[in-house]
C-alpha cells in the first residue's frame, strides 16, 4: 500500500513553499499525496489560490472554510478554533498516514494538534527559526507536536535539538520555496506587464528599469499600531516615487489595519507609479522578485529569496527579528526616513552575491524521500 501524505495549504505562500513537494509526490510509485486547502487560499481577497491550483491541473482532495472575518485577534483566535474541527473531520474522511504542516501560520498550529490528537504523525516544515510576532511561538508549539522536522537551516535543525527533539527525527533540507525559483526562467519580466493589465488595481507601472516589490503583513502582537506602521511605509514609497508592485497583506489579525492604511494612499493620492496585487503566483513573483531594484516590508521572502537570488531588501519592523539573514537585508523601524535611506542605499549598490544560507533549492525531493522511508513513533519523549 502506497503511503498517503496530506498536505495542508492555506495561502499563497503555503502554496509556493507545498509545490515542489507535491510535484515530487506525483505519480510515485510508493507515496500518494492528498491536499486539504482552506482558510485565506479559498478566498479571493487572498488571491483564490485554490483557483490556480486546479487550472495547474492539482486535484484538490478536501476543501475546510475555517476563516471568520474581521482579521482582529478574536477572530484569527475563533478561526484557529474553528479550524480544529474542520481539520478533524478532513482526516478522519482521508484517514493520511502522515500530515505535513508548515511553517508558523496560526491556522497550522490547530493542523498540527489535530493530527497529533488523532495519532496521525506529524512532519513540521521550516521549523526551529526564530522570529516576531505570533508567529515565534506558534512554530515552536508545532515543533513540539511534530513526529519529524525539515528544517531550512542548520541553525534551526540545532534549536530543535535544544528544544529535546530526538536527532534522528531532524533532517536540515534548506528552505522548499526555493525549488520552485531553480524551474523558472527569471529573467523574463515581461509576463508581469500583460498581467497588470487584467489583474490588480492601478496603473499599468514600468519595469523595465528599477522598480520596487512593496510586501508588509501585520504584526500581531503589535496588532494596534499596525495602522500607524504602514502609514510609515506608505509615506516612504510616496518620497520615493518609483515605479511599484505591492501586494497585499495576509489574513493575520490587523490586516485590516495594513489595508486601510494602503486603501487611504490610494484613495488619497492616486499614485500612477503602483500596481496593486491580491497575491501572485510563483511564476510570476519569481521573475518579479529576481528583477527588483530591492524588496521592501516584512515578508519572510525579503529574507529567503532575497537571499538565495541576491536581491537587495530593506525588512521593517520586528516581523523577521532574529530570523537569519544574508548580507543583503537593511534593517530599518517603522520610521518614512529610515525606510527611504535604506531603499536609496540598496538601490545604488544594485545586486548582492547569492547566499545559500537557506539551502540549495532542492529540498522538496528530500523531504518526500525521506517521509517515504521514516519509521514513525507516535509517543514522543523530551531528551533531558
Amino acid at each position: 500500500m502506497r503511503r498517503k501524505i496530506c498536505l495542508i495549504i492555506t495561502s499563497r505562500g503555503n502554496y509556493a513553499k507545498m509545490s515542489s513537494i507535491i510535484k515530487a509526490m506525483a505519480n510515485h510509485p510508493e507515496l500518494e499525496p492528498q491536499i486539504v486547502v482552506g482558510g485565506g487560499a479559498l478566498l479571493s481577497k487572498y488571491g483564490a489560490i485554490a483557483d490556480a491550483m486546479r487550472q495547474q491541473g492539482i486535484r484538490i482532495d478536501r476543501m475546510v472554510h475555517f476563516l471568520v472575518e474581521g482579521e482582529t485577534p478574536v477572530t484569527m483566535a475563533k478561526s484557529a478554533g474553528v479550524a480544529v474541527s474542520e481539520f478533524s473531520t478532513a482526516f478522519d474522511n482521508l484517514k493520511p498516514d502522515v500530515v505535513v504542516v508548515l511553517a508558523d501560520r496560526f491556522e497550522c498550529l490547530p493542523a498540527a494538534m489535530t493530527a497529533a490528537y488523532m495519532n496521525i504523525p506529524v512532519a513540521h516544515i521550516e521549523g526551529g527559526e526564530v522570529s516576531g510576532s505570533i508567529d515565534e511561538s506558534i512554530r515552536h508549539a508545532i515543533t513540539k507536536l511534530a513526529h519529524v522536522h525539515f528544517p531550512a537551516t542548520s541553525d534551526a535543525a540545532k534549536r530543535i535539538a535544544r528544544m529535546g527533539e530526538e536527532p534522528e527525527t531532524i533532517f536540515p533540507v534548506g528552505a522548499t520555496s526555493l525549488d520552485a525559483l531553480c524551474q523558472l526562467d527569471l529573467t523574463d519580466i515581461s509576463p508581469m506587464k500583460e498581467l497588470q493589465l487584467t489583474t490588480g488595481v492601478g496603473e499599468v507601472v514600468d519595469l523595465s528599469g528599477d522598480y520596487l516589490l512593496a510586501i508588509q503583513h501585520p504584526v500581531t502582537t503589535e496588532y494596534a499600531q499596525n495602522l500607524n506602521n504602514i502609514r510609515q511605509t506608505v509615506a516612504a514609497i510616496e518620497e520615493l516615487r518609483m515605479p511599484t508592485i505591492w501586494i497585499w497583506p495576509n489574513m493575520d489579525a490587523g490586516s485590516d489595519g495594513i489595508s486601510k492604511g494602503i486603501r487611504e494612499f490610494r484613495e488619497n493620492k492616486r499614485p500612477d507609479y503602483i500596481h496593486f496585487f491580491k497575491g501572485l503566483a510563483i511564476e510570476h513573483y519569481g521573475p518579479l522578485l529576481n528583477n527588483a531594484a530591492c524588496i521592501v516590508g516584512n515578508s519572510s521572502s525579503g529574507i529567503r529569496e532575497s537571499a538565495f537570488l541576491g536581491v537587495p531588501a530593506v525588512n521593517i519592523g520586528i516581523r523577521q527579528g532574529g530570523r537569519e539573514r544574508g548580507h543583503n537585508v537593511i534593517d530599518v523601524g517603522y520610521d518614512r526616513a529610515a525606510i527611504v535611506d535604506a531603499v536609496r542605499r540598496q538601490v545604488v549598490h544594485g545586486r548582492y552575491e547569492p547566499d545559500l544560507i537557506y539551502g540549495d533549492g532542492k529540498a522538496g525531493s528530500r523531504v518526500v524521500e525521506i517521509v517515504k522511508d521514516f519509521s514513525f513513533t507516535i509517543q514522543k519523549r523530551i531528551t533531558y
